[in-house]
């Protein structure tokens, strides 16, 4: 166990082998952290949280895979709310803000700056980009795809398995959404699996996308259909936030 200077660890905190918790961390009560978890500097983790967990495997589990995982790393300046859940095998980058009841599965990986939204789920197999932001009870599946600056409001459902659990085909299929730089998806929308949202696209809030959507375009409905464009103004490369122009 190595800890740095200036750490904060609040009552009945666990704390197993080889963990790494670096200078000016701030741990709150009955945090669980599990063997070899590395937490960088000017993190803070919240009460009731347990990091480094292992995957357990239910035997009708199509995506889990029982192996030797990577320790879970948490950047710098990471904040993980209270009662939240993170996998071994996950890598947080730096920056990234964790609401309240989240989960976060083994083999995802989070770029910089995103936030992960109070009671989201971030499945196993899954990569999400760099300033993105993902909202309260979203669902994002296994083997989801997702590239920065993706806005993913409230409650909308991510899916990976076309054939819904019958016939051993279904193995050979597994594929969750992509979604390309900028993309947006609108509260409780349905996204079904394999799909690709192009770069800019929208989706409408209640929308059920079945097919993929071109870049720049807006979509709605049930099942979802071609709107208009999106407005020059909204496009990712107008906004004040974006930080890639030069790309």
């Amino acid at each position: 166990m190595k800890i740095g200077e200036n750490v904060e660890i609040g009552e009945n905190v666990v704390i197993e082998d080889n963990v790494v918790i670096e200078d000016n961390v701030k741990i709150g009560h009955n945090v669980v952290i599990r063997k070899d978890t590395i937490i960088c500097e000017g993190s803070i983790i919240a009460d009731n949280t347990v990091l480094g967990k292992e995957p357990f495997k239910a035997k009708a589990s199509a995506t889990t895979e029982k192996k030797t995982l990577p320790p879970l790393k948490i950047g710098k300046y990471v904040t993980i709310g209270a009662g939240c859940v993170i996998y071994r095998g996950a890598l947080l980058s730096d920056n990234v803000f964790v609401g309240d009841l989240a989960t976060i599965r083994e083999d995802v990986e989070i770029g910089e700056g995103t936030i992960i939204g109070r009671g989201a789920a971030v499945e196993n197999k899954t990569k999400i980009g760099k300033w993105v932001k993902i909202e309260t009870n979203a669902y994002i599946t296994a083997i989801s795809t997702i590239e920065d600056y993706c806005f993913i409001a409230p409650m909308v459902t991510f899916t990976n398995d076309a054939f819904m659990g019958r016939t051993k085909d279904r193995f050979k299929h597994f594929s969750g959404p992509t979604l390309k730089r900028g993309a947006r998806i609108g509260a409780n929308a349905t996204l079904l699996p394999g799909i690709t949202i192009g770069e800019d696209a929208v989706v409408g809030a209640g929308s059920v996308v079945t097919k993929d959507i071109p870049p720049k375009t807006i979509y709605v409905g049930v099942p979802a259909k071609y709107l208009k464009d999106v407005p020059e103004n909204q496009l990712l490369k107008n906004q004040d936030f974006y930080n890639d122009k030069e790309e």
